[in-house]
């Protein structure tokens, strides 16, 4: 596997707004490498859950390119590029979006199970202790706290052994003490298996105890000057 996991060269992309086009990412580019864990910052509307749906392929740049190693996105078809997010991407999104019909066990074992794993609720059954979650697996998403259904959502998209996680506000809909102990949770299993991570977020503490934070600001991507060294 490459080095860098992630390459993305002057990335724009432009809507309509009524009349006029408004600019929601201007000439962004930067670098990923394999086991780095980088924090997108910015105000609300500042482009960063339009930059992680160009980064996972969800959207297409007005202009620009995604390379996930050596692939451009660009150059594959909407098959490939759902072939490529199933071996390199996990995502965790802000609300969860875990299957209501579904336990914490069911919703981890369901990318296994597309990806034809045949030891799905063994392995989903492990990553869900990891997390604390060993007594709940048989609990439905309403049954779960918002921070229990976050860590459900953070090892279903950890169990397929991506290169690459991608998470979207992940502790946004969560309280200060839970958003705390939900980032800890995801620093840490996102550590402990080596893979790149790219989390947009708020919260400039959290933000703080990964390895690099960028930030985003009128469309463009603006490295933060000070240092940013692993805190825990």
């Amino acid at each position: 596997m490459p080095s860098t996991v992630i390459r993305a060269r002057k990335l724009s992309k432009q809507v309509q707004s009524g009349s006029s086009p408004l600019m929601i990412l201007d000439d962004v580019s930067f670098d990923v490498d394999a086991g780095a864990t980088v924090a997108i910052v910015g105000p609300s509307g500042s482009g960063k859950t339009t930059l992680l749906g160009l980064l996972a392929g969800l959207d297409r740049p007005t202009s620009g390119e995604v390379s996930f190693g050596d692939t451009a996105l660009d150059q594959l078809s909407e098959d490939g590029l759902a072939a490529l997010r199933q071996r390199w991407l996990g995502f965790v999104f802000q609300s969860f979006q875990l299957l209501p019909a579904l336990t914490a066990l069911e919703n981890v074992m369901l990318p296994l199970e597309l990806a034809g794993s045949l030891d799905a609720a063994p392995r989903a059954r492990e990553w869900l202790t990891r997390v604390g979650l060993a007594a709940r697996v048989g609990h439905y998403p309403k049954q779960l706290s918002g921070g229990e259904q976050q860590r459900v959502a953070i090892v279903r998209a950890l169990a397929n052994d991506p290169k690459i996680l991608l998470a979207d506000e992940p502790t946004g809909n969560l309280d200060h003490t839970t958003a705390a102990s939900v980032m800890a949770t995801l620093i840490e299993s996102v550590r402990a298996s080596g893979l790149a991570a790219l989390i947009a977020t708020h919260n400039l503490e959290l933000a703080g105890r990964l390895d690099r934070i960028v930030a985003l600001e009128d469309g463009k991507l603006r490295p933060v000057v000070s240092p940013i060294s692993r805190r825990r």
